[in-house]
Parts: structure tokens; sequence; C-alpha cells
């Protein structure tokens, strides 16, 4: 996305400022500015900066979030925020965000905000995290911010490591358990099954079928392998295309066993994202737009775009968010009642506690199901081919008796 810098004056206190807007246009940057009651003077699309910022890869999470968290303690302290960056260059063991923050240091000695220098590196700090810093900045609480910010990326690290460990377990026990089936088609099957022809025994249709298949597959084990990789590169180019993502993120959340899982992480990023920049001063309308394209489902994104355009035409947010079913009855009746109370961000941050609460026993509930799931799995595939092979040798046993 293209970078304009700007000057600009506070409408409430005519003090200059300057700085960087990520926008699509030089329209929306001002559109954007105005929303943050900013009177523009100047504006101009930044050329260069894309390529500074895509040349730093592999912050962890958890990188950024201590980070954060350092930074704001040292700011609360009383430390000057290039002090502050020095001192956490110097500790930090990621080399990849030691480069970014000795690079943001060069930025800020050269007069830029700290939110214009993260703009730099957007493929590290989100827009998410730049609108909250700047709110922060505008409204001289920026340690406060930050340690909000913090907050924010220790708990999303703590809900993708649940979702990850819950979904690892079933994985690797499925493409083993593949795996193993595959040995025994191709590798023991065919053995017994030469044994069977050499005995001239009459095999059970059972076992006939199986060896059928393993013939099958030993046959065309190349072809087979090529046509699985061929189908699956196939998917994966369809859902990176437009359409493709559009369509996969609509269908999972309506897959039978983890489509409540991305369904209630999409609820909970929408909730926890909207509380945070809200309650940091961003505009409604500025904070729907960062949230649509942090909640990671296109078809939320959508809505939440849709949403925005809705509220700027005079409609209420729970007025809004009732007229997509995305949205469950909860968290509209609680949007409706923070509205009442004039404390939507902190209703929200309840609906995301509530939420996170959710998963958690939606993820406890899928690995108790999940198990005897799979060894169900197990005992057929697994199990009915040694049953199949041993059929014979008990009719042979019950022939010599």
């Amino acid at each position: 996305m293209p970078v304009f810098s700007y000057q600009a004056r506070e409408a409430g206190t005519g003090r200059k400022v300057q700085g960087t807007i990520d926008a699509s246009s030089e329209q929306t940057a001002a559109v954007a500015l105005r929303g943050r009651n900013l009177f523009v003077l100047s504006i101009q699309e930044k050329m260069g900066i894309s390529a500074g910022a895509g040349s730093h890869r592999g912050v962890r999470l958890m990188d950024l979030a201590a980070f954060t968290r350092q930074l704001s303690s040292m700011l609360d302290a009383g430390l000057t925020i290039t002090q502050a960056l020095q001192t956490l260059a110097d500790q930090t063991g990621s080399q990849a965000l030691g480069k970014i923050i000795r690079d943001l240091i060069q930025q800020i000695d050269s007069g830029e905000s700290l939110s214009s220098a993260l703009q730099r590196h957007s493929n590290v700090f989100d827009r998410l995290y730049i609108n909250m810093v700047n709110a922060g900045e505008r409204g001289g609480i920026l340690p406060e911010i930050l340690a909000r910010l913090a907050t924010h990326s220790e708990r999303t690290y703590k809900i993708q490591s649940k979702v990850r460990s819950s979904l690892m377990y079933p994985s690797v026990v499925t493409v083993v358990a593949i795996a193993v089936t595959c040995f025994l088609m191709v590798q023991v099957v065919p053995t017994f099954s030469q044994i069977f022809k050499e005995q001239g025994a009459s095999l059970p249709a059972f076992t006939q079928l199986v060896i059928s298949i393993a013939d099958t597959l030993k046959a065309n084990l190349l072809w087979i392998s090529l046509s699985v990789v061929g189908a699956a590169a196939c998917v994966l180019y369809f859902i990176r295309t437009p359409f493709g993502h559009a369509w996969w993120d609509e269908q999972k959340l309506k897959l039978p066993i983890v489509g409540p899982i991305f369904h209630k992480l999409a609820l909970t990023r929408f909730a926890r994202t909207t509380a945070s920049l809200l309650h940091s001063g961003v505009p409604i309308l500025e904070t729907l737009n960062v949230v649509a394209i942090s909640v990671g489902n296109l078809k939320m994104e959508a809505a939440l775009k849709e949403i925005a355009v809705k509220i700027e035409q005079g409609d209420t947010l729970s007025g809004a968010l009732s007229q997509y079913p995305i949205f469950p009855r909860i968290v509209l009746r609680m949007v409706m009642a923070g509205e009442q109370g004039g404390a939507v961000d902190a209703m929200l941050e309840k609906i995301s506690d509530y939420m996170d609460d959710e998963l958690e026993h939606t993820l406890s509930g899928l690995t108790a199901l999940i198990e005897p799931l799979l060894i169900i799995f197990l005992g057929v595939m697994i199990g009915g081919m040694v049953l199949a092979m041993f059929l014979p040798v008990f009719e042979l046993v019950n022939q010599v008796r």
C-alpha cells in the first residue's frame, strides 16, 4: 500500500504536526487525517518506503510483545524514546528485531514520530499497532497504549498456541496413520497375497478386496502420488486467488468440527482489537477499517467495511452489526448494553474475554471428541487390513481341523 507524508495542524490546539500514513490514494489519506481531527496543509506520496519495509522478516509475536512491554515500562520510568529504543536494541535476542529497532532510532533522530517510523516496517507492525501508537502520541499516553498493545499481543499468542496445540495431535496421528496404511498396502499385503497364490487358497471376499486395492495402489503408486500432489497444489493455488480466498474464508466457518473455532477466533480478534482502538481514542470509522483487515476472515472483513458505511450514514454499531448473521446475538446484546451505558470499549473487552473462554471450552471438547474418533479410525484402517490378511489363515486352520 502507498505511503504518504503529510503536514497538518491539530484542530484543537493549532499545533503543527507531520508524519506518514498508509492509504490507497491521496484522497483516502486526506479523509483519514481529517478523521484524526487534523487540518491537512500538504500531502504527497513518499517513495522508497516499501523496499525498506520488506527487508526484515522473522520477528516472532512473543518477541514483539516483549519489546512492546519493555518499551512501555521504560517510557513510564521517564526514559526518552531514543534511550529506551537504544537499550532494547542492545538487549534483544532477535537479530531481525534489533535491526528494526536501530532503524527506528535513526528515523526518530531525523525528526519523525515513532508511529511514522513504524510504518517503514509494516510487515512487522500492522495497522492496529501503528494506529494505537499514533493515538498514544497524540494523547500523550504512549506508555499506557504500549502496555495495552503488549497485553493484546500476549493474548493473541496464547490463543494461537492453544489452537495449534489442540490441532497438532490429531494432525500428526492422522498423517502417521495414513503413512502406516500406505506402507502396509504397498509392502505387507502383496507379500501375503503372493503366499496365498502359491498355496492356491480360496480367499474371502473381504481379503480379495483389500488385495485388489493394494495391487492397484502398488502398480500406480507414482501416478497416484503425482495426482495427490497436483490436486493439493491446485487447491492451494485456488485458495490464494481473491475469489478462492473469499470462498474458503466463508466455507471454513461452516465446517462441522473446526468451523466454530475459526468463527470464535475471528470474533475474538474483532472484539479485542475494536476495544483497544476505541479505548485509545481512535475514531469509530477508522477503527472499523483497521479491524476489518485484522480479523483474519474475508467474510467478516467485508461485513465490517459495510458496517463502517452504515455508521457513517447515522446507524449505531449494534444496529449495523445486527444486520449480519456472522455476529451472534450475545455480541449484539452486549454491544447494545455498552452503547446504552456509554462504555462500548469496556463491553467489547468483556466480549473478547467471553469468546476466549468459549474458545477454550470448544478446544477442550474438540480434543475429547477427536481422541476416540482417532482410535476408531486406526482400528478400522489398520485392524481391518490385519483381519483381511488373517481370515484365510483362520479358514485354513478350520479346514485342517
